[in-house]
Parts: C-alpha cells; structure tokens; sequence
C-alpha cells in the first residue's frame, strides 16, 4: 500500500499539503493526523486517494505509541512524510505561561523528530520528507524566541538528515517561509508585541514553490526573492546586527 503521511493537517499549511501531494503523487490512501477529526473527514471530499483520518495529539508522547502500532499493522509503503504540525507564540519570554511554551518545543521539534524516525523504516527508494521549517530557522529572533529557536532546529536536522539518508535515496526538504496569513497566527498572536509584518504570502503560493523545489530534490525551498535576500543578508551580517534591526522594526 503506498501512503502519504502527512501531520497538521486540519489546517493551514498542513491541509494544503495534502492536497497538493494527492495531486502529485499516485497513492493509495493518504493518513492525515491532527487533533480536529471532523476536519480531518472533510478532505476525503476534495482528494483523489482515499483519505485516513488518523486522530492523534502529536504534542502528547502516548501518540507516538499509537503511530508507530498502525505503522506494523498496516506496513505501508510511506511515499512522502510531511510534517506540518506546529505551533507558536509571540511575546516576552518571561511574561508568557511556561507550558505553553513547552508545547511548542514538544510539537514543533520532539514530535518532528518522532514522526521521522518511526516513518523512516517505512520508506522505499525515492521517498521524500518534507519538514516545515520558518523564515525564522536562520537567525536568532526576540520576542519570537521558543518558535524562532525550534525552527533553527528543524532546519538544522532536516539538512544532516538529508545527508545521513542520501545513501537510502531518501530525500529531505525543509521548507522555510516568510509570513504565512494561516489559522497558525489565531493562536501565536496574543498582544501586539510584534507589530511589523513585511510582506505575507498564501499557503498555497509557499507550496506551489515548495512542491517545484520537491522535483529538484533540493534541500532547502524558499519562496519570493525578499526572503531570498534577507536569509542571504542574515547569513552574512553579524548576529547582533539582526537582532537590533529586528527589534527596531518591532518598535523595541
């Protein structure tokens, strides 16, 4: 049985996800996982490949467990994993609530990371991961900092592993927008901390260029010639640097 698996997919980037892989790829069944299983019924309506519904809270170590069980089940070919699933907030470190700040460390990174490592022994020749990474992944980013700091990492693994599975002919992408207008920002903006957004592009824009990018095998893809620019102009130019422009732009 060829599968997708694809994470966070109830919404935003997730949903859109899903129907982009169902368009691109010949399967069988996509499973789709979030928390919201009538949402998740209602993209069966929408795709080609038979749709699971797979109802897990991926921020909760027990649904690893249940995963890993339909995994031997089921002993699906996995064609293209996507992690979508994440989550963030905006703020003051000191002066926002500990676990949710947790929660976002434990579903943008640990369940990532999980999800990898279970799928992997599931996965045939020219299989793809797909990670969803930030324009955040690339430097450190004030008031921003636990989301900013979680996507460095996604970032980070999702191009050694790319690496360590060259041999295994799986490739891995991380995908690294700008600002996305997702159900994402209802539940990250909370005050008006951060107040300067440059430029927003749509989940469908990010993914068109993300499932180009996909073809190519390239490692990283990142939509529009700004964010291009600014993560070449942050690679170069001192930490501090960033930080205090950012921080200007945000009125700090």
């Amino acid at each position: 049985m060829k599968i997708a698996v694809i994470t966070g997919a109830s919404s935003g980037m997730g949903k859109e996800f899903v129907f982009a892989i169902d368009k691109e790829f010949e399967l069988d069944e996509i499973w789709v996982i979030a928390r919201r299983e009538d949402k998740l019924k209602e993209l069966s309506e929408k795709c080609r490949a038979k749709v699971r519904p797979v109802t897990l809270d991926l921020s909760d170590r027990e649904s690893f467990a249940a995963y890993k069980g339909l995994l031997e089940k089921e002993n699906p070919e996995i064609h293209v994993l996507v992690n979508a699933a994440g989550c963030g907030l905006f703020g003051t470190f000191t002066e926002m609530d500990m676990d949710r700040q947790l929660d976002i460390i434990d579903l943008n990174d640990r369940a990532l990371t999980a999800m990898c490592h279970m799928s992997i022994p599931y996965m045939p020749e020219g299989s793809h991961i797909i990670n969803l990474a930030s324009n955040s992944s690339w430097q450190p980013v004030p008031y921003i900092n636990v989301y900013g700091a979680s996507k460095a990492y996604v970032m980070s693994f999702s191009r050694a592993l790319g690496v360590e599975l060259k041999a295994q002919k799986i490739h891995v992408m991380a995908v690294a927008p700008g600002w996305i207008k997702t159900e994402f920002f209802d539940h990250a903006v909370h005050d008006d901390t951060i107040k300067y957004y440059d430029r927003y592009y749509t989940a469908e824009q990010v993914i068109e260029r993300a499932m180009k990018d996909l073809k190519k095998n390239k490692a990283v893809s990142i939509l529009g010639f700004p964010v291009r620019m600014q993560v070449r102009a942050v690679k170069l130019l001192p930490v501090s640097l960033v930080m205090k422009t950012w921080c200007r732009q945000q009125g700090k």
